[in-house]
């Protein structure tokens, strides 16, 4: 798309459109979950069968010395499935896991079956919420406007309160001195 759109802002129009259009939310989630899904998988192979050689070249090694590869293997290694499901959730930290879990030799199914869930649960997650929050967009207004008068109730109070409190206080000092 241009100008370009993060993802998780697509699928949430996608999936507010889907609540009054054609096309269902669940066609909106599928081909988002796929599509992610797919790219991680294609970034990971690639990752997984030139990513060494690339980080152990000139350049390669100037962007993730061998130190950190050798730390980066050692935390896939122990941590892989857990770190990419979680990972998956953060915005941004997302796109690099694949590449790195490849680069790390992490192998597929270690990758790719925490991935295909984690993705499966934020794209279903967040296209629910949209299409929840387009269906229930009265209540959610009645709701607004109940807590914007209480609100401004509150802060009325809150004027009034201080006001007490600073006059009180002014004429205590007045009759003090």
């Amino acid at each position: 798309m241009f100008p370009p759109v993060p993802a998780d802002t697509a699928v949430a129009i996608g999936a507010v459109l889907s609540a009054a259009g054609p096309i269902s939310a669940w066609t909106i989630f599928l081909v988002t979950w796929v599509a992610n899904v797919g790219m991680a998988a294609v970034v990971y192979g690639m990752a997984r069968t030139a990513g060494r050689a690339f980080f152990r070249g000139p350049l390669g090694s100037r962007l993730l010395r061998p130190p950190a590869l050798q730390r980066l293997e050692l935390l896939y290694g122990r941590y892989g499935t857990w770190a990419i499901f979680f990972s998956r959730f953060i915005p941004g930290v997302r796109a690099v896991v694949p590449p790195f879990a490849g680069v790390a030799n992490l192998g597929a199914v270690r990758a790719l079956v925490p991935l295909t869930i984690a993705s499966g649960v934020w794209y279903g997650g967040l296209t629910f919420l949209a299409v929840t929050t387009v269906r229930n967009l009265d209540q959610i207004g009645a709701f607004a406007t109940r807590l914007n008068t209480a609100a401004v109730a509150t802060i009325a109070v809150a004027i009034v309160a201080v006001t007490v409190v600073v006059v009180v206080r002014r004429r205590r000092r007045a009759d003090a001195s």
